[in-house]
């Protein structure tokens, strides 16, 4: 594709929009784009796994890329990564009894980050997800809940089933200190009546392993306590089950993609020079296990003193809007948007809002956490999710990648955000939850 909005500035478009125009084509080069997302999609990063040999490599080369743009860590860090530990919980069995009859192993699910037991269903929600259902909404739901659940599913649902089942085999993760039964769910493919006894035994094996987010800034200059953060996660899926022989789950598009955003904003603005705000680059670890990263990063500073997020995920590939577009989560949650669209008046980019609500995106990345302590923070996207045939699979690869349209976002984000990046515009917040 064409990059129009680049040079499509209309006879109306002021001077300065054109200087900056120029600026943005001149210090976003799309072969340093291509350098980028080619080395983190490549087949050695082994799928950037969470607490793999692939997530460290990756997380040592953004470490490079960031050193080499001239920023500096975050605060209280000695170098670009902002470590934490995380438990790493592999299942090792799971029995479930419902009046007093085993249910098969392949027809159960849980969800817990360490061993538990269950005599009987005392004090548990039992929730049943009937057939026509959207089953990702009602699982979410579920993951979400503080309450220990009984999940009653539907046979209708036996293929989403299945495929949670090979997830959740794969092991999940937890922050240290995490009340393990307090939140457990249980998944039970089949009808039943009424559930008058119940028994759980699930035993995992449990490990103490490091994460690390890959965090620079670059200082503001007259308002150094306000942030605008710009992030995108790192990691993907790693190893996977073998599909037409590969067994690679590269991530190219989630979210090396993003991730390239990041790097290549960092050293447009580092070479700008001019930011009044200070300027948050991050890399989030863990958003596929649970979002992690970005839980752990959002209570290393104060959101009250964080103006956006601008969390870039997935704009490899063209939107539904066409050419020299994308899309925003959560547009009507604050005028985080518009004040975007206002910067770009005279191109021919424009961002949408959401196109796929049903899909609850808004709560499915990196801005989530800060978005709930009351941050504009939104996600920009140009993901066709609900036909996007190559999303969470080994054909997730930079050969299927639009390159001129993330270097056209890219672009985009970086005239969008100059006048929040230089404090004239401060979006409205979100209200906290």
């Amino acid at each position: 594709m064409k990059i129009k909005f680049l040079i499509a500035a209309t006879a109306l478009a002021a001077a300065p929009l054109l200087g900056f125009c120029q600026d943005v084509n001149k210090l976003i080069k799309q072969d340093d784009v291509e350098r980028i997302i080619k080395t983190l999609s490549a087949d050695d990063m082994e799928g950037r796994g969470t607490f793999t040999r692939g997530i460290d490599k990756a997380a040592t080369f953004i470490e490079g890329e960031f050193k080499a743009a001239g920023l500096k860590p975050f605060t209280g860090n000695t170098g670009f990564r902002q470590n934490f530990s995380m438990v790493d919980n592999k299942p090792v069995s799971a029995k479930v009894a419902i009046n007093g009859t085993d249910v098969a192993t392949e027809k159960i699910v849980i969800s817990a980050p360490s061993s538990f037991t269950w005599a009987n269903a005392d004090g548990l929600d039992i929730v049943t997800i009937p057939a026509g259902k959207d089953f990702m909404t009602e699982f979410r739901a579920a993951y979400n809940s503080d309450k220990k659940q009984l999940l009653l599913v539907d046979t209708s649902y036996a293929k989403n089933f299945s495929r949670l089942l090979a997830w959740y085999k794969r092991g999940s993760a937890s922050f240290k200190g995490s009340a393990a039964t307090a939140a457990a769910k249980v998944f039970v493919l089949g009808a039943f009546d009424n559930v008058k006894s119940l028994t759980v035994a699930y035993e995992a094996t449990t490990t103490e392993k490091p994460l690390f987010n890959v965090v620079g800034i670059i200082p503001g200059k007259s308002k150094p306590n306000e942030y605008v953060v710009f992030g995108g996660h790192y990691d993907h899926l790693g190893i996977v089950k073998t599909m037409i022989g590969d067994s690679i789950a590269n991530g190219a598009d989630d979210d090396a993609s993003g991730t390239t955003a990041v790097i290549a904003l960092a050293k447009y603005y580092k070479k700008l020079n001019n930011n009044e705000r200070t300027l948050v680059f991050v890399a989030f670890t863990a958003e596929e296990i649970g979002g992690f990263g970005s839980q752990y990063f959002s209570k290393q500073l104060d959101p009250d003193k964080v103006v956006a997020l601008f969390n870039i995920e997935m704009i490899g590939k063209a939107a539904k809007f066409g050419e020299n577009s994308a899309f925003i989560t959560g547009f009507e949650r604050s005028d985080f948007g518009p004040i975007l669209q206002k910067n770009l008046e005279g191109t021919a980019f424009k961002f949408y809002p959401d196109p796929y609500p049903e899909q609850n995106l808004f709560y499915r990345s990196d801005n989530a956490t800060l978005a709930a302590l009351g941050v504009p923070a939104h996600t920009i996207s140009t993901d066709q999710i609900p036909t996007d045939k190559l999303y969470h699979t080994v054909k997730d690869e930079y050969s299927s990648l639009d390159v001129n349209n993330i270097v056209a976002t890219i672009r985009a984000i970086a005239l969008s955000s100059r006048s929040i990046v230089s404090g004239k515009d401060t979006p409205t917040r979100i209200p906290k939850k």
